[in-house]
Formats: C-alpha cells, sequence, structure tokens
C-alpha cells in the first residue's frame, strides 16, 4: 500500500536509535526514530524498521489533525500505537530543535493524543480512556502458558484478576506473588500468541508488587509475540493498561472492587477507582531486568481526560546517522 503522501523514490533519511525509559545507554527499551518519514509507504517503513531492528520504529509525518503524525513498525508488522516509541520520537525531536518544550497533539491510529514535553526533555503521553475487565483464565493453563508453576497466581488471585486492560493497546495483564515467580518465566510463546488472540489483546503482561527498587510500585515483564516481540523490555502502553488496571480494581484498598465503575465486567469509565481507592497520584513500573535493558516507566493512573493514565519517562541517544531507502516496492537490503 502506498501512503497519501506517495512513495520516495529511495534516498537517503535521519535515523537515530533512542533508548527510552532510561538515562543510561543501551538500557531501557530502544526505539528507531526515523524524524522525516514523509512519503515512505508501508513496505520503505517496514523494510527500515527491520533494517533498524528495534522492536518498534517510530515513522514521524505531516497531519491535517494535529501537530504531527506516527507510525509505528516492529520488525514484521504495524503497530497501533507504541509507548516507548512514541516518547524516544518526541524527546529526539526536542533533542535535536525541531520542537520546543510544551504540549504536542499527536495522531496515531488509536486517535490524536496529547503529548508533553518538559523542559528538561522528559516526555509525558496522554494514552487513551482505559477499558479493564476481568477474564476467566485457568491457572492450570497460564502456567503452562508462562511457564511457571499455577501456583504463581492463585494467592495474589484472591485478591487480583486476570484481566483485560488498554489504554490505546490492549493487554492481559496477570497479577504474580513473587519476583522469583516472574523472573522463572520461560514462555512458550506460540502459545501467548494464542491465549491473547483469544482476548483479543496484544500480548500479555505479568506484574508483581515484589519490585526490586523501594520506590517502585511493580515490576513487569511483557509479551508481544504476535508482533514479532517475544519479550519487550520496558512497555510504555502495557504500563499504562496496568496502571489503569490497578486503579479500576482498587489494588491499594486490599483489592476490593465493591463500589468501583465497571466492576461488573465493563469500562472504567472515569478511570475507575481513582483516589476513592487509595491509588497513588503517581506508579513506579521496573521492567527490563530480565533481558539485561532495566529501565522504568512512570504511570500517573486517571490523570488524563476520560480517565486516561498518562505515560512518562525520559530517555537517551544511543546512535544518530542516516539510513538508505530502497525505491518504492524494492526487496534491496538497506544499508545503514
Amino acid at each position: 500500500m502506498t501512503d497519501s503522501t506517495g512513495a520516495s523514490d529511495g534516498g537517503r533519511r535521519e535515523a537515530a536509535l533512542v533508548d527510552a525509559f532510561t538515562t543510561e545507554p543501551l538500557a531501557g527499551n530502544v526505539a528507531g526514530v526515523v524524524p522525516d518519514a514523509a512519503g515512505l509507504d508501508d513496505g520503505q517503513m517496514r523494510a527500515i524498521a527491520n533494517e533498524l531492528g528495534a522492536s518498534e520504529t517510530a515513522f514521524v509525518r505531516p497531519s491535517a489533525e494535529a501537530d504531527r503524525r506516527v507510525r509505528y513498525f516492529s520488525p514484521t508488522t504495524e503497530v497501533d500505537l507504541c509507548g516507548h516509541a512514541t516518547v524516544a520520537s518526541h524527546a529526539r525531536l526536542f533533542e535535536t530543535g525541531a520542537i520546543d518544550a510544551g504540549t504536542h497533539s499527536l495522531e496515531t491510529n488509536v486517535g490524536v493524543i496529547e503529548i508533553e514535553v518538559t523542559d528538561e526533555g522528559r516526555v509525558w503521553m496522554t494514552q487513551n480512556p482505559p477499558t479493564v475487565y476481568e477474564v476467566e483464565v485457568d491457572y492450570g493453563r497460564l502456567g503452562d502458558v508462562l511457564g511457571v508453576s499455577s501456583e504463581a497466581f492463585r494467592d495474589v488471585g484472591a485478591e487480583l484478576p486476570v484481566a483485560y486492560a488498554s489504554s490505546g493497546l490492549p493487554f492481559l495483564v496477570v497479577p504474580v506473588n513473587f519476583l522469583e515467580h516472574l523472573g522463572d518465566m520461560t514462555p512458550d510463546f506460540d502459545a501467548v500468541e494464542a491465549l491473547a488472540d483469544e482476548h483479543d489483546a496484544a500480548g500479555v503482561y505479568a506484574f508483581t508488587f515484589d519490585a526490586l527498587g523501594p520506590d517502585s510500585t511493580a515490576h513487569g515483564r511483557c509479551f508481544v509475540p504476535g508482533s514479532g516481540i517475544d519479550e519487550d523490555p520496558v512497555t510504555g502502553t502495557a504500563s499504562g493498561a496496568c496502571g489503569a488496571y490497578l486503579d479500576h480494581f482498587a489494588a491499594f484498598s486490599g483489592g476490593d472492587t465493591s463500589g468501583v465503575p465497571g466492576s461488573d465486567g465493563g469500562s472504567t469509565g472515569d478511570g475507575g477507582a481513582g483516589s476513592d481507592a487509595g491509588t497513588p497520584e503517581e506508579l513506579v513500573f521496573e521492567q527490563g531486568h530480565y533481558v539485561d535493558r532495566p529501565g522504568r516507566v512512570l504511570v500517573r493512573p486517571g490523570d488524563g481526560d476520560g480517565g486516561a493514565p498518562v505515560v512518562g519517562g525520559d530517555t537517551v541517544t544511543a546512535f544518530e546517522g542516516e539510513i538508505r531507502v530502497p525505491e518504492s516496492d524494492d526487496d534491496e537490503i538497506i544499508e545503514v
């Protein structure tokens, strides 16, 4: 398919690899960033994403509806929304002077969202109003899928259920009792993909309150094999969804969901339990330690319009240069 702006006839484009949700190079979650992707067609963007090799690459384009448009590609497919690539692309635009600090609108495949860039370069992304509801998954099957004993889910599951949660990109959220069990997971990725597909989710996000850092809320692992990413190191969309999940199920008030809007299985609507449930104003999610790319995602549940979570983080540019673009529909290898 050719984008409405028209396909490019090759040439070179600026490109960068930006590590999101970290201040240390070669940590966090790396995103490819192409700051001027106007005129590139789907095949060219997919080829560039494959060559850059990051879990997702953000292609910044003009927009008639917002300050700019971003399309996201994994090495194999287009992704509707990507938190770390959104943070990385706006941090890169700010770093190079292409945009100023302040509030920006961004057109994505799931609608127009708001981005805030601070004077220090931290990027905050307002996601969509969340949808959260409990789903039925047998713990024995869940243990087989994730490669861990089913006992990892039983006690924590008495308070917090397995649930569908989305604030732009849907995940199956799975609470785990101890960090040891989370770290021991050796998923069957074909089975993970099948389980996620059954619940119309992009992947599975497993988390535990048994975190490493004293100021961390939870430690997570995210498996998205359906998008060609067995384990995504540090995930903004999943962290936002998990923040909405914790708020919805009143996790900080002992898991009592009585009186929580949407606790009968519907959308959180106004963002769930909110302050009535004792949800902290800002949550900190650790992730990436089990793939040697540690990072931290900041989440403000319900801080955006309609109860949308706001996700933030820092970045560092690890690589910058130019990439050679093939002619449209040309299968030649791209050179960096």
